[in-house]
């Protein structure tokens, strides 16, 4: 952790709304004037999609289905966990990209799902942001969740979590049920040791639980609205948050536990506003009293 230079990291799994988050915060920071240094966790996959499905088609072949995104076989965690030591200590590191489609490539004139060459982060940065699927992950001597100064899951249940995912990829990408199917399965073992963990080491976890049956989601015909569901909302520490000014401000709102906070879906990212701005504010002044 760093007060000259921050890092607030969201952490959570394919297709669990992370991008919600992301979106609160760059309105955060264009309101409040932060300038910050974005990291995208797709860019610290340890192998584009071609090598990717040359991976798994070894592994396959060896009798090994449970080679994914989510274990550290295909990400450069090292990697991750030094940019953190890095920009914590100087304000400074590397990063790059992974092209997802297309339009995303179109501009560096490469395929999709290829990497573009890493880069120094720009200078003069206020903070760095990371989204992606592994903003606590510890694995072995390697613990990036120490560097971060404020770390959010997302955390959907996992019925509404595959839903999500089963839509993305679907409408999205092209796949089949069957192949997304076959996709969470392929990562099952990994989620549960990887991803999983990852929610005991965050300051705040946000979990959207559907009021509406979700029981069998690969048959789901949509994803429930924002209005069919509550969001759960946990704080490692409640010293310091004021639950009475969150729940007058946020209708039908209710607290379930001692540390815990319930809103109704469709005033998700108002309670993000409501919650974050004040740790974006002491992150800052923090910063300034140190320049």
């Amino acid at each position: 952790m760093s007060d000259r230079h921050p890092i607030i990291a969201i952490t959570g799994s394919s297709g669990a709304g992370t991008s919600t988050v992301q979106r609160t915060f760059e309105e955060i920071f264009r309101r409040e004037g932060v300038t910050a240094a974005t990291i995208e966790g797709d860019s610290f996959h340890a192998f584009d999609r071609r090598q990717m499905r040359e991976k798994m088609a070894e592994h396959e072949a060896g009798g090994d289905n449970r080679l994914s995104h989510f274990g550290p076989e295909a990400n450069l965690f090292g990697e991750l966990e030094n940019l953190f030591r890095s920009y914590g200590e100087c304000g400074q590191g590397k990063r790059r990209k992974y092209l997802h489609n297309a339009e995303e490539a179109a501009p560096y004139k490469q395929d999709a799902g290829t990497f573009t060459p890493w880069e120094d982060l720009p200078t003069g940065t206020d903070l760095l942001f990371y989204e992606g699927l592994h903003g606590a992950v510890a694995d072995g001597e390697i613990d990036v969740a120490r560097f971060v100064d404020l770390l959010i899951g997302v955390v959907p249940v996992v019925n509404l979590e595959w839903i999500q995912k089963l839509h993305r990829d679907k409408s999205m990408r092209g796949y089949s049920t069957e192949a997304v199917t076959d996709t969470i399965l392929r990562r099952m073992h990994d989620y549960v040791h990887y991803i999983v963990p990852q929610f005991a080491r965050t300051h705040v976890n946000f979990q959207r639980v559907p009021m509406v049956d979700t029981s069998n989601p690969f048959i789901a015909r949509a994803i429930p609205t924002a209005d069919e569901s509550m969001v759960v909302i946990r704080f490692a520490n409640p010293k310091g948050i004021d639950f009475p000014y969150l729940l007058n401000m946020v209708h039908d709102s209710f607290m379930s536990r001692a540390n815990t906070i319930v809103v109704p879906g469709g005033k998700m990212e108002l309670a993000m506003q409501l919650i974050f701005t004040p740790f974006v504010w002491r992150l800052m002044e923090r910063r300034r009293q140190l320049l």
